[in-house]
Formats: structure tokens, C-alpha cells, sequence
């Protein structure tokens, strides 16, 4: 019997030593117009999230050595300090080294791949990080969430308004119904 209650015991410890290292795993993802090659030329330098990013009204990089660190500045004056990871001709991944959301060990990454449908683009947008100290799962998760969803949805209105010009179309700004 103690050596099945070990055996046992070890197995836990095992299981519970081998699980995931993050706690929370956001993945999100948007179709554009474009092919990838034309749809990462807008989105693809590492400071390239000014503009297309709402809430990122400035970004600085820098190299530090190897190291391609950007600075993110947001409307109402926080900053993020991130690092660049791999890169391809398609993606980039990165690292929070300092910022103001309620995350840490935060690591993520952006690119694009052809869709199904012709003359069209899937970009993704995942993370994997754990809820800062104060702060619990759920808001770390939403508040990420609804960061990707913003910057995708900013990168979908450009890839269209270059998509249009490419195809002589006029941009036209959808219509906000209620507003006069």
C-alpha cells in the first residue's frame, strides 16, 4: 500500500508540475481584403500598431544590443514597453517588459496568413499571460480581449480603404445610425 500511495503521490506531482505556465490564453482573429504580402505591409514593422491601433497614439523603437524594444504611448498617457520576438515574413511575436495592464508574463504574437476566400486575409492576434497581482483572471482576459478586438478591427478598416484605392473604389465611412 505505501508503495501505491507513492507511485500515486509522484503522479500528481508530475501532472501538476507539467501543466500550462500561463493561466490565460486569449486567441482572436478577423478576416480583410488583401492578400497577406498587401495586408502585412501595413501592419508589419513593429511600430506599424500607431497606425492602425485606437488607443496607441505614438510608438518609439529602439535597439538595446540585440533587442528591438518599441514604446507604445496611449491616449490617456500610460505606456507599454515591449520586446520583439521572432519574426517572419508574415509575423512577429513579443513581450511585455513594462506596462500598465493587469497582466504579467505576458507573451504574444501577430500575422496573417491567405484565406480560404480569394483576395482575402486572416490576421490573428494571441496571448498567453497570467493575471497581475490585484487583478483576476477575468479582467486580465477582458481587457486583453478588448485590445486585440479594437487593433484588428483597425487593421480591418485599413486593409479596406487600401483595398478600395488598390480597386479605384471611393471610401465611404460606414454610417453610425442615431448619430445626426
Amino acid at each position: 500500500m505505501p508503495i501505491l500511495r507513492g507511485a500515486l503521490l509522484a503522479g500528481a506531482v508530475l501532472v501538476a508540475t507539467s501543466s500550462a505556465a500561463y493561466a490565460i490564453d486569449v486567441k482572436t482573429r478577423i478576416e480583410a481584403p488583401g492578400l497577406p504580402d498587401q495586408v502585412w505591409a501595413q501592419i508589419g514593422a513593429f511600430c506599424d500598431i500607431a497606425k492602425w491601433h485606437p488607443a496607441v497614439t505614438d510608438c518609439s523603437e529602439k535597439k538595446d544590443g540585440d533587442d528591438t524594444v518599441r514604446t507604445l504611448t496611449l491616449g490617456d498617457g500610460g505606456k507599454i514597453v515591449e520586446e520583439l520576438g521572432d519574426t517572419d515574413a508574415h509575423s512577429y511575436s513579443y513581450e511585455i517588459l513594462e506596462s500598465p495592464l493587469p497582466v504579467k508574463d505576458y507573451e504574444a504574437k501577430l500575422w496573417v496568413e491567405k484565406d480560404d476566400e480569394p483576395d482575402r486575409t486572416v490576421i490573428y492576434w494571441t496571448a498567453d499571460f497570467d493575471a497581475a497581482d490585484g487583478s483576476t483572471d477575468k479582467e486580465a482576459e477582458k481587457v486583453i480581449t478588448g485590445i486585440f478586438k479594437a487593433g484588428l478591427k483597425g487593421i480591418k478598416e485599413n486593409a479596406i480603404k487600401a483595398y478600395d484605392e488598390r480597386e479605384g473604389i471611393e471610401y465611404t465611412a460606414p454610417e453610425v445610425h442615431g448619430k445626426e
